[in-house]
């Protein structure tokens, strides 16, 4: 099979799982958000090409959607990792020494201000204002699993279990 061939295959399943959730949500409009939700939960973010295809879709202009994906935080326009890493720098956080954590993650996994997922697709790294646990600050979540009174050393036993772990599971196709 050709790789023009195989990225076109590729396309055609995204747009077919698109294409369910929107008849799930009955081609609403008044449901984008839940629409780009469940896109987002699928693919992980939205690319560009899924947000045209959804407002023609729903007979909306491109830009309302695009305006909403780009409005909260939530949605992401660029590919995340399998492992999305939230360190939280709100207040509490921050004064129990967050961002050495962070530094130590970007240290670990070659990451940068402007570098935030490892080449690999493995790792995403993200600082947010706040995760609602002040307190067991400073506060580390994996996905959804949250991880209490972390520190550098911590995070980074962590991340190395993470690795182990990814490394055992069976790869899907």
């Amino acid at each position: 099979m050709t790789e023009t061939h195989e990225n076109e295959s590729v396309m055609a399943r995204k747009f077919e799982r698109v294409c369910e959730i929107l008849e799930q949500n009955k081609y609403d409009s008044n449901k984008l958000i839940p629409i780009l939700q469940a896109v987002q939960e699928e693919y992980r973010y939205l690319p560009e090409k899924i947000l045209t295809f959804i407002a023609i879709s729903l007979k909306v202009p491109p830009a309302k959607v695009y305006g909403v994906a780009t409005f909260y935080s939530h949605f992401a326009l660029e590919p995340k990792g399998r492992y999305v890493i939230k360190v939280c720098d709100g207040t509490a956080c921050h004064v129990k020494n967050s961002i050495p954590i962070v530094e130590a993650i970007e240290k670990k996994l070659g990451l940068n201000e402007s570098k935030r997922t490892t080449d690999d697709m493995m790792f995403t790294l993200e600082t947010v204002s706040c995760l609602g646990a002040c307190g067991l600050a400073p506060v580390v979540v994996v996905n959804d699993e949250v991880h209490s009174l972390m520190n550098p050393e911590k995070t980074m036993a962590m991340l190395e279990k993470i690795v182990m772990e990814d490394a055992y599971e069976p790869v899907a196709n």
